[in-house]
């Protein structure tokens, strides 16, 4: 008689086989796969050790197996992975998050409490959208954007993806933010923020059609559709100009590996992951050059910049920071103690 595959059985084969194959970490490895199989935590699977696959199981294993076998990220295999406090959606084609991306979403977050308070308006007349002609829309550096018709208090609102003007709701006694999140791969930054600050409303944007596409997936699947809006463009292309001296924060994880050091890639990114979204150029600061003078103009006076970069970039960034006219300027670094993340303001 056969004997049983339970998930002691199945966990101790993949291992074993993954760790013939070269895998850094076969165990992980097998835990990872084994538990999404079963739709429940690894933790969990040690309470079902004598539990026993069936066969449909089984054979998404041994395709999940074989794919690992042959260097492939976990994250493509299963589909999804952890970010912070959400789960989300991820395929070949588009950067995998990165533990160290939520060191700069923890930066960016933070950056938000330093923003000054200046006490100025700036008012433009909307142009001409039939019922709303005779509205002027406000910018508050304080809180965002307004519409002020010719009565009653200013209403709050934001621009969509084609400068069209839509009602943005406030939480009492908060203060609405205008996030920017450039190079916005999956979405993960854009997706996080906005659901840890619930007055936040985020502009995404990314070059590549593939991460467009699954950072709509991943919005719609949190139910962030109505404060974060994707807009496929190079950089803020696309971005209205409405917008230009209103955003509270601008955050990017761009493309930042220097070019020479791409052959040194571990096979598992080499191999796998997109060139376009890990290429940072000569010195890894090609996009961050273009970052910088698009960041002065969508944000408002003391609106806050976080940038993640390569450990090998960030002292020539923070001095081209300083250069570009940027204050309170400094450098954060990762788990791992390496430098990482750049943090400056624009100066009130």
């Amino acid at each position: 008689m056969e004997e049983e595959w339970t998930v002691k059985r199945i966990l101790e084969w993949i291992e074993g086989f993954l760790r013939e194959k070269g895998d850094g970490n076969p165990r992980l490895s097998a835990q990872w796969l084994v538990a999404d199989v079963l739709e429940c935590t690894r933790i969990e699977l040690y309470v079902s050790l004598d539990k026993v696959l069936t066969q449909e199981q089984r054979d998404v294993l041994r395709d999940y197996t074989r794919r690992r076998a042959g260097g492939e990220p976990l994250q493509y295999i299963t589909g999804t992975t952890d970010f912070r406090f959400v789960t989300l959606s991820v395929r070949p084609g588009v950067l995998i998050p990165r533990p160290e991306t939520e060191v700069l979403v923890s930066e960016a977050l933070a950056a938000i409490d330093e923003l000054a308070q200046p006490e100025t308006a700036d008012v433009r007349t909307i142009p001409d959208s039939g019922a709303l002609e005779s509205a002027t829309l406000v910018s508050l550096d304080d809180a965002g954007l307004f519409l002020q018709l010719d009565e009653g208090e200013p209403i709050p609102v934001a621009l969509d993806a084609d400068g069209d003007v839509v009602l943005r709701e406030t939480g009492a006694g908060k203060r609405a933010l205008s996030v920017v999140d450039l190079c916005t791969g999956s979405g993960n930054i854009a997706c996080s923020i906005a659901s840890e600050l619930v007055d936040a409303h985020v502009v995404a944007t990314d070059v590549s059609p593939l991460a467009c596409a699954l950072a709509r997936d991943n919005v719609r699947s949190l139910g962030l559709e109505d404060r974060v809006r994707v807009i496929e463009c190079d950089l803020g292309e696309e971005i209205d100009r409405h917008m230009d001296g209103t955003v509270d924060l601008v955050v990017s994880n761009p493309p930042y590996i220097p070019s020479a050091e791409l052959t040194s890639l571990d096979s598992e990114v080499a191999d796998f992951e997109p060139v376009l979204a890990l290429d940072g150029g000569a010195d890894g600061l090609d996009v961050f050059r273009r970052i910088l003078p698009l960041s002065l103009r969508l944000l408002k006076p003391g609106g806050m910049l976080a940038v993640e970069l390569h450990e090998s970039c960030l002292d020539k960034a923070l001095d081209m920071a300083c250069s570009a006219g940027f204050d309170r300027v400094r450098v954060v670094h990762d788990l791992a103690d390496r430098q990482r993340v750049l943090v400056a303001r624009k100066p009130c």
